[in-house]
């Protein structure tokens, strides 16, 4: 079976094919520097990730994946790389095959802000999102870390809003998912209980 964790960052399983397009990873790989990067440039990423970019393409044959996961990258893409992502993980999956995935709920992260009553609920809100900046990089040193963390959300969703950019992708069956819920067993291996606590998961298939 053939099963894919995209934007896995840290979180690989053996029997699935992991992938991530971190820039951290991709210089650790090099042939040269990659040992001197892992020294300096943390985390350092293990062996069983692959590199690759969802939002530029997978290097996976078209209808051949059965199971597709990924866990809180969704978030980390622009509106217009989401939904080549959406589409992307429809074309290599099979048909009747499962995508599965959690990110955060910004409906769950907003009725939270609103029922926040401090002085600092807006600035609690833009820190806990990732969607706000403490300060700007600045130096050589800062915009590197920046360039190499890749820890901003560019957009986030809600059930409804997500259930929509699936559907236009071509899925169906489409269904709020909990932790461990699913009837697909491959998905437990791959699932971390702390990644799912008030966020939002789905399911669906590809026809």
């Amino acid at each position: 079976m053939n099963k894919i964790n995209f934007g896995c960052g840290l979180s690989t399983v053996a029997d699935w094919t992991n992938y991530d397009a971190s820039p951290t990873m991709r210089l650790q790989r090099l042939p040269l520097i990659g040992r001197l990067a892992k020294s300096f440039i943390k985390p350092t990423f293990p062996d069983l990730v692959r590199y690759g970019d969802i939002a530029k393409g997978l290097p996976e044959v078209e209808s051949s994946v059965d199971r597709v996961y990924c866990s809180h990258i969704l978030e980390h893409l622009s509106l217009e790389d989401c939904r080549f992502a959406l589409a992307e993980v429809h074309r290599i999956l099979k048909p009747g095959a499962i995508f599965r995935g959690v990110l955060p709920d910004l409906e769950a992260d907003a009725r939270a802000y609103l029922a926040n009553s401090s002085a600092d609920a807006c600035s609690a809100f833009m820190k806990f999102t990732c969607l706000g900046q403490l300060a700007r990089p600045r130096g050589l040193i800062g915009h590197l870390r920046a360039a190499l963390g890749n820890s901003q959300h560019l957009w986030m969703w809600d059930y409804k809003g997500l259930a929509s950019e699936l559907q236009s992708a071509g899925f169906i069956d489409i269904r709020r998912a909990e932790y461990g819920d699913s009837t697909y067993a491959e998905f437990a291996v791959v699932e971390d209980p702390g990644r799912w606590y008030g966020c939002l998961g789905f399911e669906c298939r590809k026809p």
